[in-house]
């Protein structure tokens, strides 16, 4: 009566006293602690019934199994096994289920696959519980392939089963199979279940299909915060940040509540965009929310910060997080290194090592970066060393990329090469990439076509490494090889994404493409570039026509840089922020030459401070010089 009840105090106290307990007065105590979810006191009565001579049955048993996975005790949980095996216990299907779910929380994949083999029988629930496990842990194949073999057994999938294996197509981004399992939900009345919604909204979004993806959330009669987190990180993923934003702010309008995971994916959209207003108010929301505790909204705050183009922000959210973990320490480096702060980058590095936290590969890389963005040739060499002598981490694409790009940037093309040639691993296009970048710095044409050509055979619809080669060729003067370039574009039919430029300003994000007009005030933002073009030719300023890739005339060359799109967000900024106050400017391709240069000179006519982030790196601009010191 008691447990029915939850009074456990009285129950444990009848339960003490009774001197004869069998198997079920026993089974009784522990259901009632397993509603309870009192996981250690399970266990404990577990032992002390067998210390009683009373021998756990399958009931027992599958309570005793799911108390050792919420606690993730492996060792208590192999003892369970041992006990069912040594003494011929047959387990029924949910002690067989239990197996697999203790294993399976507690990462053993294979032993969990081992007793899914050896049951004698087997139901949706234990098929689903090894599917489940498989998604969760990252074997989303192996996952697809277990439900395959279910459908051939005919064994008809439930909510969890079709939940799970959306999931594991998500994360393959099999679309096709995802499509057929929504149709499968559809046809078998799943798609009421917000679960089996959810995940189709997650896998959709992360399969690329955005449009699919918002009609099924918009078709949705019932929400909750995960139906929303999936369609916020969708577009934040899928380079749709301004409507992550709104949809974010869409979501305070209708009163659910963010948690930590929707506070994560709207500041990532904040960093995308460079909304560093935007991004200050989701960070006051996490504070007063309470969320700012969780470490990867803290971790998500530094990196917001960092690419917003505030170092000083990111570096005291960091200095404040209570136990910086090994993401934390890696997202500071990044930021440092983005910034051109390669020396702040090294310094962090070391009191990381100090602190006795243990980086990363992805660590690695972002202190690698940082050493080439600073042209920190030898310091780079020598974390390139100590990835494997210290940390006996064996070096991926990522890392070689880095050492072509330290190299390439500081001029040693033909050392460059040569690593790529002792490679033990096959050139990627990051590798070959960096080093095609490097022979536009130093117009190598020779090594650049080798690069484009290895690049064109690994990647052949990336239009970034055209406009690349077609930027050594132009930038040698070649302009038959640019015109060799833009044939091989049409020919291939390859897409050129426009270079985009954006500025946030009065709380909104203002994008601009090249020779755009479509802005409401285009004509007070095209008579300030008269107003700067006057100033800049009285400084001295000489447009850099090498960065027009056209055979035209020099003065038609200056007209098409003129109107280039980061000319176009500066002038903007200067008419819509406050004197004195920085112009952040985030452009989603390289910034070129001329407009790097003429920013040097905008900055120092008209006295702000100009911070440039391209897809590259950071650059900020302050009395008519450079943070990069022209080294990018």
């Amino acid at each position: 009566m008691y447990t029915e009840y939850g009074n456990l105090v009285n129950a444990r106290q009848v339960f003490d006293k009774i001197c004869q307990r069998n198997v079920f007065l026993w089974n009784a105590i522990i259901l009632a602690y397993a509603k309870s979810e009192l996981c250690k006191e399970i266990l404990a009565f577990y032992h002390q019934m067998q210390e009683e001579g009373i021998q756990p049955n399958n009931f027992t048993l599958s309570f005793v199994l799911k108390a050792c996975a919420e606690l993730l005790d492996l060792k208590e949980g192999r003892g369970v096994h041992d006990h069912i095996v040594n003494n011929g216990i047959e387990p029924d299907v949910f002690v067989g289920t239990g197996l697999i779910d203790m294993y399976i929380k507690c990462r053993c994949i294979d032993d969990a696959r081992q007793v899914f083999e050896k049951m004698s029988q087997r139901n949706v629930v234990s098929w689903t519980a090894m599917i489940t496990g498989y998604s969760q842990i990252g074997y989303a194949k192996e996952a697809l392939m277990l439900f395959n073999q279910m459908q051939q057994l005919e064994v008809k999938p439930n909510t969890f089963t079709i939940t799970s294996v959306i999931s594991a197509c998500a994360e393959v981004g099999v679309l096709q199979q995802g499509k057929w399992i929504h149709d499968y939900a559809v046809r078998s009345g799943m798609e009421s279940d917000i679960c089996v919604m959810n995940s189709l909204v997650d896998m959709y979004a992360k399969c690329g299909s955005i449009v699919t993806a918002r009609q099924l959330f918009d078709k949705m009669s019932r929400k909750d915060v995960v139906s929303w987190n999936a369609m916020i990180a969708g577009y934040a993923q899928n380079g749709h940040a301004g409507e992550a934003l709104k949809l974010f702010h869409q979501m305070l309008w209708v009163r659910m509540l963010p948690n930590s995971v929707t506070i994560v994916s709207g500041l990532q959209a904040c960093a995308h965009l460079g909304a560093l207003y935007q991004g200050k108010w989701i960070h006051g929301y996490a504070i007063i929310s309470r969320l700012i505790s969780d470490i990867s909204v803290g971790n998500s705050v530094v990196a917001m910060y960092s690419k917003c183009g505030s170092l000083e922000l990111a570096r005291q959210v960091f200095d404040r997080i209570p136990e910086n973990n090994v993401i934390s320490w890696t997202t500071m480096i990044a930021g440092y290194g983005m910034h051109g702060q390669g020396e702040e980058a090294i310094a962090l590095f070391s009191q990381m090592q100090q602190k006795g936290v243990k980086p990363d590969h992805i660590t690695f890389v972002c202190i690698l970066s940082a050493c080439s963005h600073a042209g920190l040739v030898d310091e780079g060499r020598h974390y390139f060393e100590l990835m494997g002598q210290k940390y006996c981490f064996t070096p991926r694409s990522d890392h070689y990329a880095c050492m072509v790009d330290l190299l390439g940037r500081a001029g040693l093309l033909n050392e460059a090469e040569d690593f790529i040639k002792m490679m033990p691993i096959k050139p990627d296009t990051g590798v070959w990439g960096a080093l095609l970048g490097a022979c536009r710095i130093f117009c190598n044409v020779e090594l650049g076509e080798k690069a484009a050509e290895c690049l064109f055979e690994l990647d052949p619809e990336n239009a970034g490494y055209y406009v690349l080669l077609s930027n050594v060729y132009a930038a040698a003067g070649r302009w038959d090889g640019v015109a060799k370039v833009r044939a091989m574009i049409k020919e291939r039919q390859v897409k050129k994404s426009p270079g985009c430029s954006f500025v946030e300003a009065n709380n909104r994000i203002h994008a601009f493409i090249a020779g755009d007009k479509t802005h409401p005030q285009s004509d007070k933002i095209y008579t300030m570039l008269e107003t700067l073009s006057r100033q800049m030719d009285e400084a001295g300023y000489v447009p850099s026509t090498s960065s027009a890739l056209h055979n035209v005339a020099e003065e038609v060359k200056e007209s098409l840089l003129y109107v280039h799109s980061e000319k176009l967000a500066i002038a903007f900024g200067l008419l819509s922020t406050s004197p004195g106050t920085p112009i952040r400017i985030t452009k989603n391709l390289r910034v070129c030459g001329d407009c790097h240069n003429a920013t040097k000179f905008i900055s120092n006519v008209v006295s702000r401070e100009i911070i440039m982030r391209d897809s590259i790196r950071f650059h900020h601009f302050k009395n008519g010089l450079c943070s990069c010191r022209d080294y990018w």
